[in-house]
């Protein structure tokens, strides 16, 4: 895999991240540059393990799916980015009251925002593709994304939140379905 295809798919993933990171930012006065850090840190952190923790199982039970692994990426990637496009439109999430700074509240949202990151390890793992420079890719773009997001969110306010994962779920859509189409022969 490319690395150009590494980075929209790091670029989707932190999408859910960044809706959050924004809307973390929405929930504190002041934010500053080491606020921002912090969330991006955990939410990086956590994306770039998942993937890795993903993979090692895709890895144990390749055996079942070695003839599948396109159409297993395809659907995870796919049911991955239309539940991403389905929370923007229709299912809204909301910050809730706690401190967004608090260690247990950012245990608990990334690992939320990274499940996804778990599923794409995963088809990584069904299609072959070494795990390390891809984990590696998504944590740092998730921690840069996500860092801005929460600072820019504390100064922007609500405008961005639910675009911004729509516009994820759809990268991640788009990606599935160009693996897809790579190994039924359609595109080169």
């Amino acid at each position: 895999m490319d690395l150009a295809a590494i980075l929209l798919i790091a670029v989707g993933l932190s999408m859910d991240s960044l809706a959050v990171a924004v809307a973390s930012g929405m929930a504190l006065k002041e934010i500053g540059a080491g606020g921002s850090l912090k969330i991006g840190a955990f939410f990086g952190l956590f994306q770039a393990g998942m993937p890795v923790i993903g993979w090692l199982g895709g890895s144990a039970f390749m055996w079942l799916i070695s003839g599948y692994d396109h159409w297993v990426a395809f659907f995870l990637l796919a049911f991955i980015g239309g539940k991403m496009v389905y929370e923007a439109v229709w299912d809204s999430d909301e910050v809730s009251g706690k401190n967004p700074l608090l260690i247990g509240h950012l245990l608990v949202i990334s690992v939320a925002t990274s499940i996804d990151a778990l599923a794409v390890g995963l088809g990584f793992s069904a299609l072959g593709i070494p795990i390390l420079v891809p984990a590696a890719v998504i944590g740092a773009v998730c921690f840069a994304i996500s860092s801005t997001g929460a600072y820019f969110g504390n100064r922007a306010g609500e405008y961005l939140g639910d675009r911004v994962k729509a516009i994820g779920g759809i990268i991640l859509i788009s990606i599935g379905l160009r693996i897809l189409l790579e190994h039924l022969g359609v595109i080169g």
